[in-house]
Parts: C-alpha cells; structure tokens; sequence
C-alpha cells in the first residue's frame, strides 16, 4: 500500500511556539489537530511519520500546511512557487 501527503490546508499555519517546548508537526496531512499530530497517520498513513522539532527561539511561525516544503516543518512557498510553474509552462 502506498501512503501520500495529503494538504491539510492552502495556507500555512501562523502559530506561536516555544524554544522551551518540543512539537510533533503533522507530516501526513491527516490530523485534525493541524499543524500538530494527533496520530491519525498511524491508521491513514503508517509509513509517514511526524516530524519532532524544538524551535530555537520562542516567537510566531508559519508551518507548512500543504506538506510540500522542502524546509519541513516551516513553509518555504513551494506550493506557490509549483502553482506559478505550472501556470508558466502552460502559458497562463
């Protein structure tokens, strides 16, 4: 059985954080809970697992919602950056 990322939402997650606390970012896309893991990959998507962090510094962030970041947990805009893409190679 092949899991996929499923997106969670179109735009990040803006959320406070502590450089004192340690997160589990959701990876899959299916929680509930997002940006943070509940455990429902564990019956919708075993093989992806979520994404422990500790930031370094407390202060506002913005989590990938899409699951498409290449900066994992934090949004890097690839979502938007494949969406102009896309529009350019199909001449939008």
């Amino acid at each position: 059985i092949l899991y996929i990322r499923v997106p969670a939402a179109r735009l990040p997650y803006r959320v406070k954080v502590s450089s004192e606390k340690r997160y589990a970012w959701c990876a899959c896309g299916h929680s509930q809970k997002q940006p943070f893991c509940d455990g429902a990959h564990k019956t919708k998507a075993p093989s992806i697992a979520p994404l422990r962090f500790t930031p370094e510094k407390s202060k506002a962030v913005m989590l990938c919602a899409c699951k498409e970041t290449k900066n994992p947990p934090y949004c890097d805009g690839s979502r938007h950056v494949f969406r102009v893409e896309a529009l350019e190679v199909h001449g939008v």
